[in-house]
């Protein structure tokens, strides 16, 4: 099932986002910072709840055992585009990948940016993600050849921006 994120959701979606930074980014984050992330410090982050026009929305997938999943859209953040919104999160915990939650999870993605008007959609993968280019060019992604470098989360990395026509 797929639902809006709602204050309390805070801990559950932090648990997503750190094993999914744990599991897809070893080997290309340094293991000493992936080892240090904290559930309670992600958590104290979001703000879920504020709905207003213009702010991100994160939809969770959530079974028997929780949440599973999450995506976070939302107007693009960079060179903005009235037209352009931008996908700027999607993690699935890593023992339930392979199993379509990802995918469902992207699909509501562009269904929700749809619907708020925009007719292309961006996103940025860090650079070396093998799995997440996969992932993403199957869904009809492509990259656009800006490259950036970031600081997320309190560490500096590489990204590529990949974009998608949401008529498509």
């Amino acid at each position: 099932m797929l639902r809006c994120a709602e204050p309390g959701d805070e801990l559950a979606v932090a648990a997503v986002h750190v094993a999914g930074w744990q599991a897809g980014y070893a080997g290309l984050l340094p293991a000493s910072y992936l080892d240090g992330l904290r559930v309670e410090d992600r958590a104290a982050r979001y703000t879920f709840g504020d709905r207003g026009p213009g702010r991100p929305v994160t939809v969770l997938a959530v079974d028997d055992s929780g949440v599973v999943g999450f995506v976070v859209t939302g107007p693009a953040r960079v060179a903005a585009n009235p037209t352009r919104g931008e996908l700027y999160a999607l993690y699935v915990q890593p023992e339930r990948w392979r199993q379509g939650i990802g995918h469902a999870l992207l699909v509501d993605a562009r269904r929700r940016l749809i619907a708020e008007g925009f007719v292309e959609a961006s996103l940025w993968a860090l650079e070396g993600n093998e799995r997440a280019e996969r992932f993403y060019r199957a869904d009809g992604w492509r990259p656009v050849g800006a490259r950036r470098r970031e600081h997320l989360h309190g560490i500096e990395v590489d990204e590529v921006e990949y974009r998608r026509d949401l008529a498509s």
